[in-house]
């Protein structure tokens, strides 16, 4: 039996994990007893076991592009096409090469980055690292858990159905490794902590998440707002990007533990950055793409046409603002306070608020420990400083390197240093760095 464990922090980027879907035993946690497992279905969550019709595929003019071996030259930044054809990317070779170094400096075992420009989709990182075994396109998997990151769906389905707000308050015992029977229940006695929904959020509070799900949520409103943030649809781009998947157990335990973020999803890091792009936008998506030109065999070059966002939206302006403001308090006072501030609790990204959501995940049997981190920053619009959306996976071995919060910080830092945003500098970059986050 394979032993999972979800901290209080979770959160993951793309990793082959067929072992996570296959197996026979559901993940158990902190060594509670596993139930039989469902398996991971990639589907329209909400509408039963039909899946959706498959998503239009990237244009023909982008045939073979292969983003896991992108260039970086004196004239930006290339990727491979078919036929002898080369793409121009939108990627910052600058930024794309800090991705890159501080992943390869801390020896990660696997790790990626992704930088969206919320405003106008531009991909300005797309980075892959691997210690070993051939490059893959890490950014477009979705083979990883996603862990608490999906507390952002599950905290848009208690502003939309609940009717619930950042400031909503939920006394809670346990829950911090593992969620039981007991811990769905209001118990003034047991109950010794208190903490707004947007307390919860910051420090991923596991328990408070799923008492309010177990409370003011069912299966459907879940579903529906998962569909909603494009669960079980390849999200639009320039290559294809695996579906993140949902399975809601139709136990009322399982389906708290679900909705709190412990097991039955997973996600790609491109989803999660097109997720905190579109909370960037006030819930309006965008259409991202990485090409913005293509030289043919010939030499003939040709452009290629921004890309249209999408007519509908994810969730209204209003419970955008509601979830952002939960986000925000990641950074603030939770789960990334220590990785976005030095040891004298001066923050690297000065002046720059930061909406952003961590996930922790451990898998015991396979050794293999992903940490997460996606948001956005600033959250609150300072002139002259574009936005910019990103989403960190890395996965650890047993010797663990760093988490996913420390390598988007220093990611956000060559990013703000590059707009000159007043007392944020380029980061040192490590051959090996203590976490402590």
């Amino acid at each position: 039996m394979r032993s999972w464990t979800v901290g209080l922090a979770a959160v993951g980027l793309a990793v082959a994990l067929a072992p996570f879907a296959r197996r026979n035993a559901q993940p158990s946690v902190a060594g509670e007893t596993a139930t039989p497992a469902v398996s991971l279905v990639s589907k329209v969550p909400g509408t039963g076991d039909h899946p959706k019709a498959p998503e239009k595929p990237p244009s023909a003019d982008l045939a073979g592009l292969d983003l896991a071996h992108i260039g970086l030259g004196d004239d930006g930044a290339t990727a491979p096409l078919d036929h002898g054809r080369m793409a121009r990317l939108t990627v910052d070779p600058s930024l794309q090469a800090t991705a890159l170094d501080v992943m390869a400096s801390r020896h990660i075992p696997e790790a990626s980055v992704v930088l969206l420009d919320p405003q106008s989709g531009e991909v300005l990182v797309y980075a892959s690292h691997q210690e070993t075994g051939p490059l893959r396109d890490l950014p477009a998997e979705a083979r990883a858990p996603a862990a608490s990151v999906f507390k952002i769906i599950t905290a848009s389905a208690l502003v939309d159905d609940a009717g619930l707000g950042p400031e909503t308050r939920q006394c809670y015992s346990g829950g911090e490794e593992r969620i039981l029977p007991s811990d769905l229940i209001d118990n003034p006695a047991r109950d010794r902590w208190c903490v707004t929904l947007g307390g919860a959020m910051g420090r991923s509070v596991n328990a408070v998440f799923a008492r309010l799900a177990s409370k003011h949520l069912d299966a459907v409103m879940l579903e529906r707002a998962a569909a909603h943030f494009g669960f079980g649809q390849s999200i639009p781009f320039d290559v294809r990007v695996e579906p993140s998947t949902l399975h809601v157990p139709a136990d009322g335990l399982g389906f708290a533990r679900t909705a709190a973020g412990f097991w039955n999803s997973t996600l790609s890091p491109m989803h999660a950055a097109w997720i905190s792009a579109a909370l960037e936008r006030g819930g309006e998506p965008v259409h991202p793409f990485i090409v913005r030109e293509i030289a043919g065999s010939s030499g003939a070059v040709t452009e290629v046409p921004p890309r249209m966002g999408q007519s509908s939206a994810l969730v209204s302006p209003t419970t955008a603002a509601a979830v952002t403001s939960m986000m925000e308090h990641t950074v603030a006072e939770g789960t990334s306070f220590r990785a976005f501030h030095d040891a004298r609790r001066t923050p690297f990204l000065k002046g720059i608020t930061v909406a952003g959501k961590t996930g922790t995940l451990t898998d015991d049997h396979a050794q293999r420990y992903y940490t997460w981190f996606t948001g956005f920053a600033p959250s609150h619009p300072i002139p002259g400083v574009r936005p910019i959306a990103v989403a960190a996976l890395v996965v650890n071995g047993p010797s663990w390197r760093v988490k996913a919060n420390t390598i988007a910080r220093e990611v956000l830092q060559a990013y703000f240093a590059e707009q000159k945003v007043p007392g944020v500098s380029r980061p040192k970059i490590l051959a090996k760095e203590p976490t402590g986050d």
